[in-house]
């Protein structure tokens, strides 16, 4: 503890006390606290001290006729507290005054006078202490107070002199009250006192007559307080008027415009009734409601205006009562502090005066002590600060008495507004008292720092078993808690090392968090919290299973009506119970004799067009569920009776016939029908229309639908109108023709129920307002003469609503201030009465053009494309009309590229800010450019004058992409490349670079790049072989860096020709166009490089055929002596067999023999050695057909090869195994074949005879011919 002198120091607030307590704040480590948590077992057996949990208010007015007076005091703890109070500071024995009680388990006391008694000799300041072992707990200060109604006093008052149009001021004075009564004004035939901006009745209760009127001594004046406790209404003796002497009265000349009745009273300038003098002012505390008022007299009546000095009223919080006369703040801040001035006006001059407002505060809470629970040996504080005007003064308590007379304690420092704990021991547990006081008002908080040692305990159901779908995230809980906070480790199957980092997390609450289960992670999780007092365990066992799948969805059907539909949804769930349901279009499916479903089928019998929807199955284990969708569709049988349906179609129906009306009612009638023959295909809907004979007379409208079984129906219709009606019948042919009309129904006239829509005000010139509305529909009117009432007057002025009725939908009043709002209503009325008013609308008068610039216009910051501005706003005030927004223009004044060529058009961008210091940020620029700009404000109609003009340069950025990028394949073996300068260089151009990489398949090449000067627009490119493919980067330079990319692929070389577009310039006809490759086809066209459309057809041709300079392969000797062995061997071959079958053999596969003459035959088709044909894997050429649009002749099977079933011709093997005895193959006693050969190889070894094909020597022959 520090020494009393170091306290003296510290609660002065001395330097060296502050440095001190700074010092220690900074260096403190801390426990956060215990949170305790809300478990059942854990509260019961936590020792904690007392908590007020519930307290009666501090000001505790009562009424003086209950029989029974209840000061609550709830408080909880364990122990249980006892309670004890204060009455006006001494402690007081409950038992002592017999009609005092306390409820049992409680502190709420019961003051009871049943049995007599006043309740006044118990009036007085009462607390309550809540006590136990480990500390006691303060309530507020209850300052309890009975409810008073004294009696007015009795007093006779002598009738008042008064001049007419001289100003007066009726006092009220009522007794006072407890709480305050409320004031009103009424005559002695108990009759309100109507008030306006001429009489009034101020804040005081004081009745004001701005000016007086003769008319006004007709009544006497009485004033009324209402009590609101006893509920009783004093009513004071009543104020007559007596007026000089002057001119006659004229009753009958009497008007709103000449009050006087043609006698002439002196007007007379604004002064003030209340309150008086120039100035004034008023303290009000923060959230409470700021009243100001301000009660002129004068002739003609003044009006009140209201406005604060050095701002504007806070216009989210400021409401105007009484006719402007009073200003309302409802929940005060600070910054509502200032001057605020009323203004009262007349024709004849005005006045004004300024009221000071100073916002004052009751203590405040910036941070309320909370509760701290701590465990032996740890650290914490508790922090008590508070704000209000003035500064509050802060007391600690412990346990109801002050801090400075508890004992010492060598584990608590006190620091101000701060109490630090160190090193706490049980025992030191206790209740301080934090109470924050100034002249307003106090603040009591009480807090608790309560010591707990408790072992570890598990808080959760003992061994969970938890089951998550495979790759799903989970959570395994293991809630804890004990004192000193135990440390939590997670174990799996009981092996040592814990669990946490990888794919798993363990939280603080001690949850294990597993990102991505596994089939791997299935098994028994264990979770430890050990302290200094022991330990304490709990087991998660993990199931991981496979999500429910269906595996075979349902699919969509279009069935006849009358046959059978089957949904299939079979399902897959590896273990899981699961449920399988179905729903049509969202609604349940209800099974019955019609629709019934067994574990994978839905089946629907004797199918009806309402079967026709969309159909769910659902399948939902305890885990997950998945859905699969189909839809069904109904159409009719139209095989059934052929020859019926066939000469008899379906067609539309007859119209209805009959129509009658029944049920008249003042806006409804019963329409009955007979339908008409329906031409097989049933009606779905009936359409009634009608036409009235007054508004557009033959011009039948839709009405109502109704559905198709209906034929009676009730007819909702509009007053004021002569009906007929019509039907129209509807099915799936389309509609009959209308019906006959019906008789003509008239239904009775009413006033208007439809509002105007669309009310609206808004100034077509500065000095006028037009209100338009859009007018009610001819059905609306409801009755003739339809016209429209239009109110309007200023908004917050209090004025009295000025009216125009009229026919239009449009009215213009005028003269007005500029952009002044008004408030509009608008009724429909016709020669039955009024229709219901709209609400009201905001309108505006006319905008004016702003006055004032903004000014300073300049730039800070510069980028390549953006630039930061800034500007000295203007007073909103002379925007004259609604403030849209600061206006920049800037336009590209040129660019700082020699030569470049560019369009100065203007751009605008708009800046909506209301700051003092505003900026925004330009944004779209062009680089390396030279700009000017200027600023505007606007509002919707005008813009004010420009701003100063400011110049400036953005800085060099990378270029666009080249203009244009091409590649010619002017021959086999080079690739020339063409291109043009950015349309934008956003800089100076100082080269190119082009990025190259040679393309094979998927695989790419090692990236070259090129640079060229900036002069360079063309290269040339050799290519390794004439298959080479490449893909190019080209991108423009500045000293920036590299600009966009234009990325192109070089032309394809293939067998059937190259798909390259090559562009050539042509000045005039006739052209020679060069580089063309032999024995290839062109398409050619001509068409204007300026307008694309204009385009010339294509013409196509072919090179003619070159000779390819290549040995003749015929004429080689390793070509001969390979043609030779093969003719040997296939000799022999011949021989072999010739000999098998002279000795009663088995023939040789046929399918050897036509493989051979197969490839002998495909010499005689037109296909070329191409030089660019690629190899396969293994090195041989491909050359089987990969031509998609080849010839069907190539794809037929030769003789004696088999189809597959799935379509692949297999070539048939020439393995005389597969013919042995026992084989299903059949022959002569010759050994001659007669059987069918149908033997098939297996895929593997079809795929393999395709596979070495490449490399047969037949193969060799033919890719060598």
């Amino acid at each position: 503890m520090q020494p009393a002198g170091g306290r003296e120091m510290l609660a002065k607030g001395g330097h060296p006390a502050l440095t001190l307590m700074s010092l220690l704040l900074l260096l403190w480590k801390e426990a956060a606290g215990i949170e305790v948590p809300q478990d059942s077992k854990i509260q019961q057996d936590l020792k904690q001290p007392p908590t007020i949990i519930k307290q009666s208010v501090k000001d505790y007015i009562v009424d003086p006729r209950d029989n029974t007076i209840i000061i609550e005091c709830e408080a909880k703890g364990n122990p249980v507290p006892t309670f004890s109070w204060r009455r006006n500071g001494r402690f007081i024995t409950i038992g002592k005054d017999p009609r005092v009680t306390m409820r049992k388990r409680s502190g709420t006391l019961e003051i009871g006078f049943r049995n007599g008694g006043r309740p006044e000799d118990y009036e007085g300041e009462y607390q309550c202490f809540a006590t136990n072992d480990f500390g006691v707990a303060l309530s507020n200060k209850i300052l309890l107070r009975v409810s008073k109604a004294p009696l007015w006093p009795k007093e006779m008052l002598e009738p008042m002199l008064v001049t007419e149009g001289s100003s007066l001021i009726l006092p009220c004075n009522p007794p006072p009250g407890l709480p305050p009564p409320v004031i009103f004004w009424m005559d002695s035939n108990m009759t309100a006192i109507p008030q306006d901006r001429r009489v009034s009745m101020g804040l005081n209760g004081d009745l004001y007559f701005s000016n007086v009127l003769v008319q006004d001594g007709q009544k006497d004046y009485s004033c009324n307080a209402r009590f609101q406790f006893t509920h009783t209404i004093q009513q004071k003796n009543p104020f007559t008027l007596k007026f000089q002497p002057m001119e006659p009265y004229n009753d009958t000349s009497y008007n709103a415009s000449d009050p006087y009745g043609g006698r002439k009273v002196a007007e007379s300038k604004p002064t003030f009734l209340s309150p008086s003098g120039n100035e004034s002012s008023k303290m009000v505390l923060r959230d409470e409601q700021l009243l100001l008022e301000c009660i002129a007299a004068g002739l003609p009546t003044p009006i009140i205006k209201w406005f604060k000095r050095g701002g504007d009223l806070p216009a989210q919080k400021v409401k105007f009562e009484n006719y402007n006369k009073t200003l309302k703040i409802l929940s005060v801040s600070e910054e509502d502090g200032g001057n605020y001035v009323c203004m009262a006006v007349n024709r004849l001059g005005s006045f004004h005066h300024s009221i000071n407002v100073q916002v004052e505060a009751a203590p405040y809470w910036l941070d309320r002590p909370t509760n701290l629970v701590l465990a032996p040996e740890e650290n914490g504080r508790l922090v008590c600060r508070a704000n209000g005007n003035p500064k509050p003064n802060i007391q600690w308590l412990i346990n109801g008495e002050p801090i400075e007379s508890a004992p010492p304690s060598t584990s608590r420092d006190l620091l101000g507004d701060t109490i630090l704990f160190r090193g706490v021991q049980i025992g030191s547990s206790a209740v301080y008292q934090c109470n924050a006081s100034n002249q307003h008002g106090y603040l009591l908080a009480n807090a608790f720092v309560s010591v707990l040692d408790m072992p570890p305990r598990m808080l959760g159901a003992k061994n969970q078993l938890i089951k998550v779908i495979v790759n799903n995230r989970t959570f395994l809980n293991c809630p804890f808690f004990g004192s000193p906070l135990p440390e939590l480790r997670w174990f799996k199957n009981g092996q040592g090392s814990k669990l946490d980092g990888g794919q798993y997390r363990v939280y603080n609450n001690g949850t294990l968090e597993i990102k991505r289960a596994r089939k791997e992670d299935e098994g028994k999780y264990t979770c430890v919290a050990t302290n200094i007092l022991g330990k304490a365990d709990n087991r998660v066992e993990l199931v991981v299973k496979e999500p429910t799948r269906i595996i075979q969805a349902p699919k969509d059907q279009s069935v006849v009506r009358g046959s059978e539909a089957s949904f299939h949804c079979k399902v897959e769930s590896n273990d899981l119970p699961y449920k399988v349901t179905w729903t049509k279009d969202g609604e349940p499916v209800y099974l019955g004799w019609r629709l019934k479903k067994d574990e994978e089928f839905l089946n629907i019998s004797t199918v009806t067009k309402d079967d026709e929807g969309m159909y769910t199955c659902t399948v939902k284990s305890e885990m997950d569920q998945h859905s699969a969708s189909a839809h069904l569709s109904v159409s009719e049988d139209t095989s059934f009776n052929a020859s019926v349906f066939s000469a008899l179609p379906p067609g539309r129906p007859d119209p209805p016939i009959d129509l009658d009306l029944s049920d008249p009612a003042a806006r409804s009638v019963r329409l009955t029908w007979i339908p008409g023959n329906d031409h097989r295909s049933p009606v779905t809907e009936f359409l009634v229309q009608f036409e009235e004979d007054r508004w557009e007379p033959g011009r039948w409208q839709d009405l109502s639908s109704f559905p198709g079984d209906l034929n009676s129906v009730i007819l909702q219709l509009a007053p004021y109108v002569n009906y007929q009606f019509r039907v129209i019948a509807i099915n799936s042919v389309g509609r009959s023709q209308p019906s006959w009309p019906s008789p003509r129904y008239k239904t009775s006239g009413a006033p208007p129920d439809a509002i105007p829509k669309d009310l609206r005000g808004w100034g077509s010139k500065k000095d006028n307002m037009e209100i338009t509305w859009e007018p009610l529909h001819d059905l609306e009117r409801n009755g003739p003469n339809l016209q429209y009432t239009v109110w309007w007057r200023r908004k917050d002025s209090g004025d009295d609503w000025t009216n125009v009725t009229t026919f239009q939908s449009k009215y213009i009043f005028h003269p007005t201030e500029t952009y002044v709002p008004y408030e509009i209503k608008i009724q429909a009325r016709n020669d039955f009465g009024s229709g219901p008013e709209s609400n009201i609308v905001i309108g505006f008068s006319g905008e004016d053009k702003p006055r004032e610039a903004p000014s300073e216009l300049r730039v800070s910051k510069l980028g390549s494309t953006t630039a930061n501005i800034h500007w000295k706003p203007v007073d909103l005030s002379s925007v004259q009309g609604e403030f849209k927004e600061y206006r920049l223009y800037y336009y590209r004044e040129s660019s700082l590229v020699p030569g470049l060529v560019l369009s100065k058009e203007k751009k605008t961008t708009g800046f909506y800010t209301t700051v003092p210091e505003p900026s925004g940020i330009v944004k779209d620029l062009m680089p390396y450019s030279r700009y000017q700009m200027f600023m505007v404000v606007a509002n919707n109609r005008f813009e004010s004058p420009p701003s100063n003009t400011v110049e400036f340069t953005t800085e060099e950025d990378v270029p666009d992409a080249p203009r244009f990028f091409r590649i010619y394949r002017r021959s086999l073996d080079t690739l020339h490349l063409e291109w043009g300068k950015p349309l934008e260089p956003n800089g100076i151009i100082i080269g190119y670079q082009l990025k190259y990489r040679r393309v094979n398949g998927s695989r790419l090449g090692p990236q070259q790049i090129e640079t060229f000067r900036q002069n360079v627009t063309q290269f040339t490119l050799r290519l390794p072989d004439r298959s080479a493919r490449y893909k190019f980067n080209l991108s423009a330079l500045t000293k920036v860096g590299a600009g966009e990319v234009y990325a192109e692929e070089s032309p394809t070389l293939t067998n059937e020709g190259n798909n390259t577009v090559t562009l050539e310039e042509v000045k005039q006809p006739p052209f020679n166009l060069k580089s063309l490759i032999a024995g290839e086809k062109y398409h050619l066209r001509v068409y204007s490089k300026e307008i694309s459309s204009v385009s010339s057809k294509f013409v196509t041709f072919k090179t003619k055929a070159a000779h390819i300079d290549q040995v003749d392969i015929a004429t080689q000797g390793w070509f001969i002596g390979l043609m030779c062995a093969i003719a040997l061997i296939i000799l022999i071959l011949l021989i072999v067999c010739f000999i098998k079958r002279s000795r009663g053999g088995k023939y040789p596969s046929a399918g050897s023999l036509t493989v051979f003459t197969k490839y002998l035959v495909r010499d005689k088709k037109d296909l070329p050695l191409d030089p660019v044909d690629q190899k396969d894997q293994n090195g041989s050429f491909d050359y089987q057909n990969k031509n998609e649009n080849s010839s069907d002749e190539d794809n037929k099977p030769l003789q004696g090869s088999q189809t597959s079933l799935d379509g692949n011709v297999k070539e048939s093997d020439d393995s005389l195994v597969d013919y042995g005895e026992g084989g299903d193959g059949q022959f002569n006693e010759d050994g001659s074949f007669i059987g069918q050969y149908t033997v098939k190889k297996d895929k593997d070894e079809t795929e393999g005879n395709e596979s070495s094909e490449a490399t047969s020597p037949v193969n060799a022959i033919y890719s060598l011919a």
